[in-house]
């Protein structure tokens, strides 16, 4: 265990917290703001609250680590991650509020590329996940993790999957009956077919079976937990696990940089980058790293992706059980020793997942928002359920839509769009999932899109708990990217050895491509 070590760093990052709040407060920070975006800049509110918050609780929790008593026990312990967990959340205040706006700016300088119509910095994902992310990767191998920070840093794995927990409120039953269909058999294809292919490619290679199968769920299922449950089966040993992960990581890492530009050039729904992410990509924290490097400011891609990769993770059991009997029949009952396959599973099963689904079962009772809510929404179109009445159609609005009708065909969606001109607002749940069908479709003209835009959100409010967690979930995942970053090195990515380094990219590149086809092919807006 690490204990506190007496250090004024944490004290002096509770400083430069404090002063970011100041310069703010104080206004001499406004011309830079101004710089950064005016009034289109989006974090002027977050600078107000965070830092000062965070900024107290390291200068006092930083006093007594420099000049204190410390001795062994549990209090010590859990404070001495204080300061690892406070730099990460320093970089990550400074790469969101002023490294990611910075570049932004540079960009749009340059003016748009060519005929595709975005900035550079949109095209490269260039935000303050990715720039973060790198940040961490630079100050890990280039710089070091400072001794004080050591054991702070390995929390960012636990603000990643409390985000996962916490996505969990944002999902309900009617919107996950139609993502969950979907996933389940996409997920199914992909998640089998590569397990398969790594262990035909395994035994072409003539790799040991032990290598094989440790592989197989590492680069099918998801990543390094189902690297960890299907060791004890086929026995792998702790080389192979490290080759194992060290694939993952290579692979992955390209991945979280590569997706998000692929999408942009291919202008991606969110649901459909969110599907692609969450099937093709294999660690959790990968998933989350490419889902919010292609919308930073927004989550629905996120819950798209998390969606398939816990479904993924849900097959665990499933491939734990196929390796045992693929593994016992290959090597023969004499040399295979026998393993409770059920308690590896129950033992080494992802818990963050089980968290998930009880928040989402919560979520589906109306504890956070109504039962009925989409992405944390609900519709409400009278006064006393949030509509505005200065939200109600223009004149001028109502008369575009009536000389686009003649263009719907749809007899719903006519139905729909008619009720809208006469109230001069969405009128049930029903019309409002029909005018979204209808904006999809891209039958009426771009500006009678907006007016359907307006309507309907006019009519869908979000939840102030469901807002309070969607604000919770941007910062622990902002938080864990960047240890994430940090704990990349380019060590732990060359013991992906030879043969595994080839099959895994190989069984990952296959399987990146195919699930981009089949998102392209059969996955809209909405599902």
């Amino acid at each position: 265990m690490i204990y506190t070590r007496k250090s004024p760093a944490l004290f002096m990052i509770g400083l430069i917290m404090l002063a970011i709040w100041y310069l703010l407060e104080s206004g001499i920070l406004s011309g830079y703001i101004g710089h950064l975006g005016g009034t289109k800049y989006k974090y002027a509110g977050e600078i107000a609250v965070v830092p000062l918050y965070f900024g107290i609780f390291s200068a006092i929790v930083g006093a007594w680590q420099w000049f204190g008593t410390h001795k062994e026990g549990n209090v010590d312990y859990y404070l001495s991650t204080a300061a690892g967990a406070m730099f990460i959340l320093l970089i990550a205040m400074l790469v969101r509020w002023f490294l990611a706006p910075e570049i932004a700016v540079i960009s749009e300088s340059f003016g748009k590329v060519g005929n595709t119509g975005k900035y550079l910095h949109k095209i490269l994902g260039l935000n303050y996940v990715v720039l973060g992310i790198v940040t961490g990767i630079i100050i890990v191998n280039v710089f070091r993790i400072p001794g004080w920070a050591e054991n702070g840093v390995r929390l960012s794995r636990l603000g990643l999957k409390t985000g996962v927990i916490l996505l969990g409120t944002l999902y309900s039953a009617a919107e996950l009956k139609n993502l969950g269909g979907l996933s389940i058999i996409m997920i199914g294809f992909f998640v089998l077919g590569s397990v398969g292919l790594v262990l035909w490619l395994g035994a072409r290679a003539k790799i040991p079976s032990s290598m094989g199968g440790v592989l197989s769920a590492g680069m099918g299922v998801c990543g390094v937990s189902a690297t960890v449950a299907a060791a004890p089966v086929v026995q792998a040993k702790s080389v192979e696990i490290a080759y194992t992960i060290g694939t993952i990581l290579l692979w992955g890492v390209g991945c979280m940089f590569v997706f998000p530009i692929v999408g942009h050039l291919l202008d991606m729904s969110h649901v459909q980058f969110g599907a692609w992410a969450g099937t093709g990509i294999l660690n959790s924290a990968q998933v989350a790293g490419a889902a919010l490097a292609y919308q930073p400011d927004g989550i629905e891609t996120l819950k798209v992706a998390e969606i398939f990769n816990i479904t993924r993770v849900l097959v665990l059991p499933i491939i734990v059980l196929w390796l045992a009997v693929w593994y016992v029949k290959r090597e023969g009952v004499e040399s295979a020793q026998q393993v409770n396959v059920a308690r590896v599973t129950f033992e080494k099963f992802p818990i963050f997942v089980l968290g998930f689904i009880l928040l989402f079962a919560l979520s589906t009772t109306g504890v956070f928002a109504p039962a009925n809510h989409y992405k944390g929404k609900y519709f409400g179109n009278t006064a006393a359920s949030g509509f505005k009445e200065e939200n109600l159609l223009k004149p001028g609005q109502a008369v575009l839509l009536k000389e686009e009708f003649d263009k719907v065909q749809k007899q719903d969606r006519k139905q729909a769009l008619q009720r809208l001109i006469d109230h001069g607002k969405v009128m049930s749940m029903e019309d409002d999932d029909v005018l979204r069908g209808l904006i999809n479709a891209k039958v009426v003209s771009e500006e009678a899109s907006r007016v359907l835009k307006k309507a309907h959100k006019a009519v869908r409010h979000t939840a102030k708990k469901i807002k309070a967690f969607r604000d919770w979930i941007t910062w622990l995942f902002a938080f864990g990217l960047v240890g994430l970053g940090m704990q990349i090195t380019v060590s732990s990515m060359r013991q992906a050895g030879g043969q595994p380094a080839v099959i895994g990219g190989i069984v990952g590149a296959i399987k990146a491509v195919l699930s981009l086809v089949v998102v392209i092919l059969l996955i809209s807006e909405t599902v």
